[in-house]
């Protein structure tokens, strides 16, 4: 008993310890990398130059990015940007890519698809389903429209449609 109260008393010091190391301006710093992130249209396209929303995010925050690095999100994550990080409007850059004007999916033509895999290996968010050496698809609900999924292609069979326009399958989620 007197061993476990011992451990428990170690446990709690070390902990307290790891706890009061954390100050307060990095606590309200982490919650603003949160909600930046959470405005993010999460498309880990990389368009901005960083490897996906939260380092975005986190560089945002820092001072080391500017808000008009986002294509996928536009002009309206900007001004939602600006406005939380007390900074002034900038429209997207178009030197970070185009911005779409309605939401767009990528399509797989599937009578085309060799089955290479190279479009699931490229893809972020795991919207394409297949095996190798046979027809993949895209499961529009989970698609962001961030392209990465079209250069691998070696057979140009991949392309991006408004959501609108994407037919529904049996792979698609209702």
């Amino acid at each position: 008993m007197l061993v476990a109260t011992l451990i428990s008393a170690v446990f709690a010091a070390a902990l307290a310890s790891v706890l009061l190391r954390t100050t307060p301006r990095e606590i309200a710093r982490e919650r603003l990398i949160e909600a930046v992130n959470a405005v993010l249209p999460q498309t880990q396209c990389g368009r901005c130059t960083f490897s996906g929303c939260k380092p975005y995010a986190t560089a945002l925050v820092d001072g080391v990015a500017d808000i008009n690095h986002c294509p996928p999100g536009g002009n309206a994550t900007a001004r939602l940007l600006a406005d939380l990080l007390n900074r002034p409007y900038k429209p997207v850059d178009p030197q970070f890519g185009v911005t779409p004007a309605q939401p767009m999916v990528a399509w797989i033509d599937e009578e085309a698809c060799i089955g290479c895999t190279k479009c699931i290996q490229a893809c972020p968010v795991d919207a394409i389903v297949g095996a190798s050496k046979f027809m993949h698809t895209v499961i529009a609900a989970q698609c962001t429209g961030c392209e990465l999924c079209i250069p691998p292609c070696p057979v140009d069979c991949i392309h991006l449609r408004p959501t609108a326009d994407v037919p529904r399958t049996a792979h698609s989620a209702s």
